[in-house]
């Protein structure tokens, strides 16, 4: 009796181990017949918008962001990111008009508008949520907000580290040389 048992537990195991190896072998042969993920889409142009700026800086940022959202009778919900972001610097020559241009002699002087900040953002490729306490039921809201913030951080970051500074300095080192060559005329650059 003790031998029928082995013999039938034995069998149990081998028809497992080959159930298991056509299931692996028959997930091969599909997946060399898939031609890959079925997704409809529809994309619609909503609008074309003409640009003129010049992007000159772009900073990038790494850090760390401690988010807490006050509650009133529960603990403060807290999350923590790990952020990657950029802010771009930028010369927006749309706005050079013909009246910006004075030529005298065998110079021009431009007026150019001011530097700015034309784009911030987070890297969410390259950002992660680190920790989340007391979110309860509302944690995506709790890290969207978070990110957020971040994004704030990143804009404020920018302009603490002299960005619109440094986007003038990269103007007139690219600008300067390149209308100089074309002209044939010193070229003065006024903000």
């Amino acid at each position: 009796m003790k031998l029928i048992i082995r013999l039938f537990l034995l069998f149990l195991f081998i028809a497992g181990l080959i159930a298991i190896w056509e299931q692996i072998r028959g997930a091969d042969m599909l997946s060399r017949f898939r031609r890959g993920n079925d997704a409809t889409k529809t994309l619609m142009l909503r609008e074309v918008t003409s640009l003129g700026k010049l992007e000159l800086v772009k900073y990038t940022f790494k850090d760390i962001v401690d988010y807490e959202q006050p509650n009133t009778f529960l603990p403060n919900a807290n999350a923590v990111l790990i952020v990657e972001g950029e802010a771009i610097g930028c010369i927006d020559l749309s706005r050079v008009t013909p009246a910006n241009i004075v030529i005298t002699g065998d110079s021009i002087t431009i007026k150019l508008p001011k530097p700015e900040i034309c784009g911030w953002k987070i890297n969410h490729d390259r950002s992660r949520v680190y920790d989340t306490r007391f979110s309860f039921l509302n944690e995506s809201q709790l890290v969207s907000d978070a990110y957020r913030q971040a994004e704030r951080q990143i804009r404020q970051s920018a302009l603490n580290g002299d960005i619109l500074d440094q986007t003038r300095q990269s103007s007139e080192k690219m600008l300067r040389p390149l209308l100089s060559q074309l002209s044939g005329k010193h070229v003065g650059l006024v903000f």
